[in-house]
This record gives structure tokens, C-alpha cells and sequence, in this order.
């Protein structure tokens, strides 16, 4: 029998992006607030978010604890969640329940793909932490002469410009000035700063997977989608074989 589970009624609204405690507390006041059809001016009430009804102004608040959305980051927006220049991803989830959604990573200004947004942060860490190796990848178009070897190079890993040396990584050629590459970590610009070591230029980027989330292709730029479940599954599954 699963446990009911109990919070606050400030809590469950602040946690649904309806104000501040304190802001909630005032609309509480205002008989703004329903709990299972009856109005509630207590905002210390508390309730079950799987059983109870909240309701704010007459419609349904509904309650989500966590959510993960698939997108495919057009380029012209900022993976993050406030930015004075630009849109920013979080703008894009239009279906969220949570106002505290975040992306995991980042993508540059002019990168497409992949990009995962959650209020998740364990799973969040998981995927970002530089001791978990997850692969990362992208597909490339650049422009230049690539080496011959740069297969061999990419394995034994490339020193950039400023003389830090890159993980090993895995590139397969695709095109005659494009292809696949996998990296596992995500320094400033690595995939750029990558090819300029390679006296080449990325003229298009776009991120195909992370670990085991892979890009739906029916997603155009701009798009997003819930997680799966087994999509969800396979995430926490893989990352947790890394766990330390």
C-alpha cells in the first residue's frame, strides 16, 4: 500500500509557482484558495498533492515533485533560465507544472539538439559530474582540411589553445566535412575550441544524446516532449552503475 504523502498548503502552491509563502499567505487570505471543494484561509493546512483537489481562483492546481522534458534547442537561445539578450530555454517548456525547471548542461548560443530541463538535481549531477564519463554526442560540419589522423588524435586527446588537454574522444567521419563526435566532458566551447586544434571551424552543431537520452527525431528545433518512462528508466539505470 503506497504512503500517503503530506505538505503544506503554502508549500504546495509556492512549489507550483503561484507566489512566495508569504504572497500565498496573503491569497489564502482573500478566500482565493479551495481545498477539496471548501475554502481554505489557513495556509499551514496541510494535504496529500496525490489525493487532494487544490484549487486557486476556481481552476485546478495541478502538483508534478519532478519533471524532465526533452528539447531540441533551436540556436538563437540561451541554456539557462533568465538571460537580459536573449530568450532562454525555460521559455520554450510551455506544459511544465514546475517553475523550477533548469537545464542540464548547457548548449552554446548557436548549438542545436539535445537538451534536458528538470528540477531534478541528483539526476542533474549525475549527468554533469566529470567522474561519471557520460558520453556526449554531437554531430559536426566544419570547414578546413581535417588531418588524416585526427581520428588518432581525438583518441589520445587534443591539447587546446590555453594548453589543457581534452579526455579521449571518438570521432567518426560522416561526410566529406562533417561527422560524429563523442566526448565526455564539457569544457567552455570544447567542441569548437576541439576542431581549431585541428586547424579546422565548426560551421554547425548539434547535440545527438546525452549518456542514454538520445534526440527524438520527430522533435524540430524548438520542440520539446516529456520523458518517457523508460527513457527515465535508462537514465537513472546507467548512472547508476557510475555511482561512486
Amino acid at each position: 500500500m503506497t504512503k500517503a504523502r503530506s505538505m503544506r498548503l503554502d508549500k504546495f502552491l509556492a512549489e507550483m509557482g503561484v507566489g512566495s509563502r508569504s504572497q500565498v499567505k496573503e491569497i489564502a487570505k482573500k478566500g482565493r484558495v479551495r481545498l477539496n471543494g471548501r475554502v481554505v484561509s489557513d495556509p499551514s493546512i496541510k494535504l496529500d498533492p496525490d489525493l487532494d483537489l487544490v484549487e486557486l481562483d476556481g481552476e485546478p492546481v495541478a502538483y508534478a515533485q519532478v519533471e524532465y522534458f526533452m528539447l531540441n534547442k533551436p540556436a538563437g537561445v540561451v541554456s539557462a533560465t533568465e538571460d537580459s539578450r536573449y530568450p532562454v530555454v525555460t521559455d520554450l517548456i510551455k506544459t511544465s507544472l514546475r517553475k523550477d525547471l533548469f537545464p542540464v548542461g548547457r548548449l552554446d548560443l548557436d548549438t542545436e539538439g539535445l537538451l534536458l530541463l528538470t528540477n531534478d538535481g541528483q539526476l542533474a549531477y549525475s549527468l554533469l559530474s566529470p567522474k561519471r564519463h557520460v558520453d556526449k554526442v554531437y554531430f559536426v560540419e566544419y570547414k578546413g582540411d581535417i588531418p588524416m589522423d585526427t581520428k588518432e588524435k581525438l583518441a589520445e586527446g587534443l591539447v587546446l589553445e590555453d594548453g589543457t588537454k581534452t579526455l579521449p574522444a571518438c570521432w567518426k567521419q560522416q561526410g566529406e566535412a562533417s561527422g560524429c563526435l563523442t566526448i565526455q566532458e564539457g569544457k567552455f566551447h570544447q567542441v569548437k575550441r576541439m576542431f581549431e586544434a585541428l586547424g579546422c571551424q565548426v560551421t554547425y552543431l548539434k547535440r545527438l544524446s546525452m549518456g542514454a537520452l538520445k534526440l527524438d527525431p520527430s522533435l524540430r528545433p524548438g520542440e520539446y516532449r516529456a520523458l518517457t518512462s523508460q527513457e527515465l528508466e535508462n537514465l537513472k539505470e546507467r548512472n547508476a552503475r557510475h555511482e561512486d
